[in-house]
């Protein structure tokens, strides 16, 4: 009973993040009220309150179902990576740029962004920095498998080199969505090239260079 209980509950939460991203969207952060996500999702009011209690807090979960699904996704990239350092890297940070706009347009992640620098000590900038660092670590793991393979030096450290190449990738995407005309073709370009100087830099000292890639 209980299981079914939360399967209902994990329903009725899909279909409102839904609602949610199409309306946030469609009609702008700012026009759409509670109770309308909660008419688009066909659930009551008092339903749509009681699993979040701000249109922020719906906006954060959203966010949270966007990085959670990368992350799921980049675990395999992870397990079974690339051959070169190049490929493997661009591949994950290709990965995390490409469903970036699944659910929240550049707009929103505005919004979102602006909300947690606004706020730092609030739930909501905790939350989004908690899944920055999860994204990082993932870079990170993908540098240890690399360095297992022996593709990537083995004394780098490969935990602050995630955060390096993460940070480098994030101000990417914050220079992407604060410019509604850049598209995504352009910001996988300006990606490729420093995911080029970088496995440059991870190579063994005495490994072959890699060809660059266009």
């Amino acid at each position: 009973m209980t299981g079914l209980r939360e399967q209902h509950k994990a329903d009725r939460t899909r279909r409102i993040l839904q609602a949610a991203s199409e309306m946030f969207r469609d009609q702008g952060y700012d026009a759409v009220r509670i109770e309308d996500i909660a008419q688009r999702a066909e659930v009551s009011a008092g339903t749509c309150y009681n699993y979040f209690s701000t249109k922020g807090d719906i906006l954060l979960a959203i966010v949270s179902m966007e990085v959670e699904e990368v992350v799921a996704a980049g675990q395999a990239v992870i397990d079974a990576p690339p051959e070169t350092t190049i490929d493997a890297l661009d591949r994950l940070i290709r990965l995390y740029y490409d469903h970036s706009l699944h659910y929240l347009s550049k707009a929103l992640w505005r919004r979102a962004m602006s909300l947690s620098i606004a706020a730092p000590e609030t739930p909501f900038s905790q939350r989004y920095t908690a899944l920055d660092a999860m994204l990082a670590r993932q870079v990170s793991d993908l540098i240890a498998a690399l360095q297992q393979r022996g593709i990537v030096r083995g004394d780098a450290d490969a935990a602050l080199l995630g955060q390096m190449i993460f940070h480098d990738l994030n101000q990417r995407f914050v220079a992407f969505v604060t410019d509604e005309g850049m598209p995504l073709t352009d910001l996988h370009k300006n990606s490729l090239a420093a995911t080029q100087s970088w496995a440059l830099m991870l190579e063994p000292r005495d490994a072959p260079k890699a060809p660059s890639r266009t």
